[in-house]
């Protein structure tokens, strides 16, 4: 079995959805665990770089051919990655095996793009009749128009497109900033172009006016400033420079002043993390002093008793000298 292309190691094989995670229980632990992993950067890679993607749903699929998901994933890859026919393929072995129907403007595009015009208007009327939600309307009708400019018949391509905005749309009504009517106004100024109609200008530039600007995400606040208001900050900048090093000449050297008052600090957060230790829980202040009166007192008896016993020891060693001398 061929390895495939390296898995990269933020690959985890945890990301990937539940339910596919699910799907692979039945193949042995290891191979499970790739497969997952090989999915995981499928889904990642899809959008930014679809032919790494697509190899790596492919090493899934050489692993794990029987796995629904799996087939999902190498048809959706490939039809980002611009292989159609894989992708046609891939997509009805998922529908075979998953009886999903979700894909159905997917299949009649590869059709599209692979030159079946025909087949592909023929699938787009047969998910119509199937009363699909709205949004799959739209993807229809994007791809029956797409078929119908590709069979050279451009009135019935913008008619179809005219239907999905509503009849004889106005581009100052249409609320481009709904991607969707975004997307159909796009295809509609297309096919206007295409036509050499005179209103084509007007709704390419308000479809290209609404389109999101790729380099807002980046732009992160910054304001061009004049080429001479930039010297002159510049200069102040450098001017308030030179009049805090004169300053920091001017004051005194208080750095021994510092490091007795970092040394004091350090003393105190000393003293206080030792309060702390000695903050015992479920005993009173009370407590602790009565305790500390009984140890001073056991000590002073402790004391009395030792000077005691000294002064009869005394007694005893000048005893016999006294009677002696007598």
């Amino acid at each position: 079995m061929p390895s495939g292309p390296e898995i990269p190691e933020w690959a985890d094989p945890r990301d990937l959805d539940p339910a596919v995670r699910g799907s692979l229980r039945g193949l042995e632990a290891r191979n499970a665990q790739r497969v997952a992993a090989h999915l995981v950067v499928a889904g990642t890679l899809v959008d930014e770089d679809p032919e790494t993607a697509l190899a790596h749903a492919r090493a899934a699929r050489d692993r794990a051919s029987r796995i629904a998901a799996v087939r999902e994933a190498v048809g959706v890859a490939a039809y980002h990655a611009g292989d159609y026919a894989e992708a046609a393929r891939e997509l009805r072995a998922y529908r075979r095996m998953s009886g999903d129907e979700g894909y159905r403007a997917v299949l009649a595009d590869c059709e599209r793009a692979l030159g079946r015009a025909d087949v592909a208007l023929r699938l787009v009327r047969e998910a119509l009749a199937e009363d699909p939600d709205t949004d799959e309307v739209v993807e229809l009708r994007l791809v029956e128009a797409g078929a119908r400019a590709d069979l050279g018949e451009l009135p019935a391509a913008l008619l179809v497109v005219e239907d999905a905005l509503g009849g004889r749309p106005r581009v100052a009504d249409l609320d481009l900033t709904d991607e969707t009517v975004l997307r159909l106004a796009g295809a509609y100024a297309d096919l206007l172009a295409a036509s050499g109609r005179r209103d084509a200008e007007e709704w390419q530039e308000a479809v290209a006016a609404a389109q999101p600007d790729e380099d807002e995400d980046v732009a992160f606040g910054e304001e061009e400033v004049p080429e001479a208001e930039a010297a002159d900050e510049v200069q102040a900048d450098d001017s308030a420079v030179v009049e805090a090093d004169a300053r920091a000449d001017d004051e005194p050297d208080t750095s021994d002043d510092d490091d007795e008052t970092d040394t004091s600090d350090e003393d105190d957060e000393d003293d206080e993390d030792e309060d702390d230790l000695l903050d015992l829980p479920g005993v009173s202040e009370a407590e602790i002093e009565a305790e500390v009166a009984e140890l001073l007192a056991e000590t002073d008896d402790a004391a009395d008793d030792a000077g005691a016993a000294d002064a009869a020891a005394e007694a005893d060693d000048t005893g016999p000298e006294a009677t002696t001398s007598g």
